[in-house]
């Protein structure tokens, strides 16, 4: 998984005077968690803009003024209900064999056929939370919806792991392909129930000929 740089400076005073003063010097008090006690620091608001305001999941190097660097994932974020401005984070401390969960998005790859006779795709989960080391959090997760008709979906029971395993039910939907009024028969579910309908007839037929043989075969 890809990493975002984020330089930070370690604080003392986490009181509401200090963090007040920190805001409006346009920096964010974060918190790090999971390492001996909790990091206090403080980084600029704009350090942030890759990492909170974008759909792809990041680990997170925590570079500090002391050279020491500390590998995180953001844990929880706090905006201003008005303004939307970053009021606090905060992140939780990775170690290579310790497994960490996180929620992963999930890409859609392909046409699906469904889609292109008019039914319509319903994105159930955009994100999926995985377990894992550090080194196996994967970037995204894709999912192919090529085969797709209308009624078919995915589960996550479906979707290949590779070193990672996730903390959904197997039969959690990921997608789906919904009926709408433009939707039109696949040409293939046609031609199956046409298929279905001819052995129908024959086999009926069939059944009418040899009741008539009996038939004449009682006179």
């Amino acid at each position: 998984m890809k990493s975002i740089t984020i330089k930070g400076s370690q604080r003392e005073s986490v009181g509401k005077k200090a963090t007040k003063a920190l805001r409006n010097a346009g920096q964010v008090p974060c918190v790090l968690y999971g390492g001996d006690k909790p990091l206090h620091f403080s980084a600029l608001e704009n350090e942030f803009t890759h990492l909170v305001y974008t759909p792809n999941a990041h680990t997170v190097v925590i570079e500090l003024e002391s050279g020491e660097k500390l590998h995180a994932v953001l844990q929880d974020i706090q905006f201003h209900p008005v303004t939307d401005k970053i009021l606090h984070i905060d992140f939780y401390q990775l170690f290579e064999d310790k497994e960490i969960s996180m929620n992963i998005p999930i890409r859609l790859v392909g046409n699906s056929r469904g889609v292109k006779n008019g039914g319509v795709l319903r994105r159930n989960n955009r994100k999926l939370r995985v377990k894992a080391l550090p080194a196996n959090l994967p970037d995204f997760i894709e999912v192919d919806i090529t085969p797709l008709k209308i009624g078919d979906n995915v589960q996550v029971g479906e979707l290949p792991t590779d070193g990672y395993r996730f903390l959904h039910t197997d039969n959690t939907v990921v997608c789906q392909i919904k009926t709408a009024r433009t939707a039109i028969v696949d040409e293939e579910e046609e031609d199956d129930e046409l298929l279905e309908g001819e052995e129908g007839a024959e086999g009926t037929a069939a059944e009418g000929a040899e009741a008539s043989t009996e038939a004449k075969s009682e006179e």
